[in-house]
């Protein structure tokens, strides 16, 4: 009799390890496909990545051009304010003389 019970456990005892080893199986497919699922999503990140990386350069790029267009209009117009200066000098000048009648 204690041997039939002793036969049992061991049966039991296969029958859980078949069990658990059926559900590890189970577990290591979903890991496979989350480890798949992951790959994918990490390549798609990687290219938005590149792709919003290089529309920052791009604007950028164009920034940078803007800033020059603006100094270099900043600077032409800094040349121009001596000459402006003269020429409003010589007009309030003008307008201090006597008006002469034709």
């Amino acid at each position: 009799m204690k041997h039939d019970v002793t036969v049992e456990i061991l049966k039991d005892i296969r029958t859980s390890v078949r069990d658990m080893s059926a559900r590890i199986e189970q577990t290591n497919a979903r890991v496979d496909q989350t480890n798949v699922e992951l790959a994918a999503m990490r390549e798609e990140l990687s290219r938005r990545i590149v792709e919003s990386e290089v529309r920052t350069a791009t604007a950028i790029t164009e920034l940078a051009g803007s800033v020059r267009d603006v100094a270099s209009l900043l600077r032409s117009q800094n040349d121009l304010r001596p000459r402006v200066e003269r020429c409003e000098s010589e007009i309030a000048e003008l307008k201090k003389r006597p008006r002469r009648l034709k």
